[in-house]
């Protein structure tokens, strides 16, 4: 399943939101979009990696089975959950 997320790093609490958007915008079914506030730096991909963790925690998989597909560096990333 492809996951889409707008990244917000440096935040005072942390917290995971689906994000309602229209199935056009998207393209498949089975795609979601996701708001995640982590209270990581975005430095040393130390965000990316608490952010996977939150993805894991919230579909209850193994941070194994998320992996980051696209955006390293951007606030815009694509995830893979398998």
């Amino acid at each position: 399943m492809k996951i889409f997320v707008k990244a917000k790093p440096l935040a005072k609490e942390e917290k995971i939101e689906k994000v309602s958007v229209p199935a056009e915008v998207l393209g498949k079914a089975g795609e979601a979009y996701f708001v995640i506030w982590v209270k990581e730096p975005p430095k040393q991909g130390k965000a990316n990696e608490a952010i996977i963790r939150k993805l894991a925690e919230y579909f209850q998989v193994p941070v194994s089975q998320v992996i980051l597909k696209s955006g390293f560096s951007s606030k815009n990333k694509v995830f893979e959950i398998k």
